[in-house]
């Protein structure tokens, strides 16, 4: 059974929150803009001192993404917003 946005969106929160350690150490942060369960999509926002950081897109594609991905089957996508 398909989990419901609010299921989905937890478990993604789970996920980042094993990230957000890292990302605090450094002022940083990640949040969930929005999860849509039926095509498997995750947006997510860098907040604090990850807007503008040159290493946001490798922590972004490495960190972020890859670790969704690999931790739970059911997302397929992973979109950075501003």
């Amino acid at each position: 059974m398909a989990k419901n946005k609010e299921e989905f969106r937890a478990d993604v929160d789970k996920v980042l929150d094993m990230i957000r350690g890292g990302l605090a150490m450094h002022g940083g942060n990640v949040e969930i803009v929005d999860v849509e369960p039926e095509s498997g999509t995750v947006q997510v926002r860098f907040q604090g001192a990850c807007i503008g950081c040159p290493m946001s897109e490798m922590t972004f594609k490495a960190g972020i993404e890859d670790t969704l991905l690999e931790m739970l089957p059911e997302v397929k996508t992973v979109v950075q917003v501003a």
